[in-house]
């Protein structure tokens, strides 16, 4: 007795039954969330929003330089002119990645789904880390 198929669907079925319910997804209230990572070595910090209606609906990533300015289509001019095409472009990237790390996360509503683009780690790590703190304040 105890072998066979019938048995380890029994055992299994079991198991299931006894685990806690609340191994799963954490749930979250609908609502809108916001969380902040710490700041970079430059004094740098991302911000996010998060809508979350029956499940992740929207998400807004920015980050901003250490006087509170928003790195946007101006990240890395100076005085308003590109002073090093290198510069300028590595920090568009950046940018460009910020919004793709945003959208990623509103499609699939898994941050591990969300992949590090070269040359944008930082903003990666504190994408990462705003989620999480946002999604902190949403749980049930």
């Amino acid at each position: 007795m105890g072998k066979g198929p019938f048995c380890f669907l029994f055992c299994a079925a079991l198991l299931l039954s006894v685990l806690p319910a609340g191994c799963g997804k954490p749930e979250y209230k609908d609502g809108v969330y916001t969380g902040r990572s710490g700041e970079d070595d430059t004094g740098a910090w991302g911000e996010v929003t998060i809508t979350i209606a029956g499940g992740i609906a929207g998400c807004q990533f920015i980050t901003r330089q250490k006087d509170g300015t928003v790195k946007d289509e101006n990240y890395g001019k100076v005085n308003g002119e590109i002073s090093s095409r290198d510069f300028y472009d590595k920090a568009q990237l950046a940018v460009r990645a910020m919004a793709q790390y945003a959208k990623t996360y509103r499609e699939t509503g898994d941050l591990g789904k969300v992949e590090a683009v070269s040359g944008a780690t930082i903003a990666f790590d504190q994408f990462n880390e705003a989620v999480e703190k946002a999604l902190e304040k949403a749980k049930k």
